[in-house]
């Protein structure tokens, strides 16, 4: 089972952020979008789990808490912005995003998850271009249209979804599929 840790996002910062995304998405409808309904914040990237181990991961993040916070949804920018592959939305918040995401991370490690090496940047991906793979290869085929979306997001005033409180967090299993990427919640851990 493949397996996050992410917030989700309260009903009316996603529905700003639908409303961005499709004002873009018929100016490219070539670009690989994601689904409002799929945004998250990731906290933590578990991947494949045994199932048998479920309760463990559960077990564990139960005691994974943290103090409510405020989390702003606001920019937009792209990773490699020379070679743009994934579009994403900026997040803006105290001390206590960073440290709850160690602080899942670090509970984790016991049970063989193993820890971030990179730095934690949260954003939500609202866009990505082809797999990942080599360039040239015919699923980076949309890359073009990447560059196009970063000139056009750059003439545009910076946009503001607005904040939350952060009062919770969620174990998630991630399931693909050719429609996409499905996402369902299997555990909530309160904040607070």
């Amino acid at each position: 089972m493949r397996l996050f840790v992410a917030l989700d996002i309260d009903p009316p910062i996603r529905q700003r952020i639908s409303d961005y995304v499709a004002g873009l998405k018929k100016l490219f409808p070539n670009v690989k979008w994601v689904a409002p309904e799929s945004l998250h914040l990731t906290l933590k990237f578990i991947g494949e789990f045994p199932d048998a181990e479920l309760d463990e991961v559960k077990h564990v993040l139960a005691h994974v808490g943290g103090e409510n916070f405020e989390v702003s949804f606001r920019g937009a920018g792209f990773f490699e912005p020379r070679s743009p592959r994934v579009f994403w939305v900026g997040i803006e918040a105290g001390y206590e995003l960073k440290a709850l995401a160690m602080a899942v991370d670090g509970a984790l490690a016991p049970l063989g998850i193993a820890r971030e090496t990179r730095a934690f940047t949260p954003h939500l991906t609202l866009a990505r271009s082809g797999s990942g793979r080599p360039q040239g290869s015919p699923a980076d085929r949309n890359k073009p249209k990447m560059h196009e979306l970063r000139a056009k997001v750059q003439t545009m005033p910076p946009p503001d979804f607005g904040t939350m409180t952060a009062r919770e967090y969620f174990l998630y299993q991630s399931k693909t599929s050719p429609k996409g990427a499905q996402y369902t919640k299997l555990e909530r851990f309160a904040l607070g």
